[in-house]
């Protein structure tokens, strides 16, 4: 039996948790009813790089269709923890006023600034405060584990930075670079496992230490580098094909030159 609903022609956000509430209730989709938090949390993940991949698209209309996912994960998680007595939508949104308003005193209060930089100290100074924070290795802690491991050494350095720890330029983070480079070679030699897995993560944390000096975000950097190397592999693999070679047995010479004539194209 159908639930009583007023179709419109423009819906609210209002009417988005409505619809939500009725899809959930005794009588609504089976599927949304049997849902929880841990059961839909990988489709948070997913909606939100539909997100960014339509950001980096620079594409308006899919940017809306995607935000609007993500809109629904959050009114979804809401009303669940609305059914568990945790806390409602409203109570969300009233936390992220708060918080806006706290962490932005020059605009809500007295407090003066003169540049973007004087914006990050006062909110991280705000935010160690509400959250208790006494030390950069406590705010090193409140990082999600969650986070991808490039994201997370680079939140990491960054909040080495800021208790002073950090070179004086991006010439010490090159020459820290070669130097693990090296360490990770000498492990491949000795042929112990451990030792390869440990310098090779000195040598990647490393790597983040330039994308940061280099004022480049290292999970983006990454992305980019994958997506030219599948483009440019893609061409190598047609060139290969047009020229009837079996990438498989052919050299490394030949490959080589095939890989080069595709970065021309």
């Amino acid at each position: 039996m159908a639930v009583e609903f007023t179709f419109k022609e423009k819906y609210s956000f209002e009417d988005l948790i409505e619809i939500i509430r009725i899809l959930r209730a005794p009588g609504g989709c089976p599927w949304d009813r049997e849902q929880t938090h841990q059961s839909i949390r990988e489709n948070f993940l997913e909606e939100t790089y539909e997100v960014l991949e339509a950001i980096d698209k620079l594409d308006p209309v899919l940017m809306q269709e995607e935000l609007g996912d993500v809109l629904l994960q959050i009114v979804l998680h809401a009303d669940m923890a609305k059914e568990e007595s945790w806390f409602t939508i409203d109570e969300v949104c009233n936390d992220i006023c708060q918080k806006l308003i706290i962490r932005h005193p020059h605009v809500f209060g007295d407090v003066n600034v003169s540049s973007t930089d004087d914006v990050l100290i006062n909110w991280d100074n705000i935010k160690r405060q509400t959250k208790s924070q006494k030390t950069q290795s406590d705010a090193m802690a409140s990082i999600p584990a969650t986070y991808p491991a490039l994201m997370k050494a680079q939140k990491v350095q960054s909040k080495a930075k800021k208790a002073g720890f950090d070179w004086d330029d991006a010439e010490g983070a090159f020459l820290k670079v070669e130097e693990e480079a090296t360490e990770l070679k000498v492990a491949l030699e000795s042929g112990v496992q451990a030792d390869i897995e440990d310098e090779l993560g000195d040598l990647l944390f490393s790597a983040v230490n330039v994308a940061r000096f280099c004022n480049c975000d290292a999970e983006t950097a990454l992305e980019k580098a994958t997506q030219k190397f599948m483009k440019r592999f893609s061409i190598t693999e047609r060139l290969a094909s047009e020229k009837g070679i079996d990438m498989k047995k052919a050299s490394l010479e030949v490959l080589d030159s095939l890989w080069n004539e595709a970065k021309k194209q």
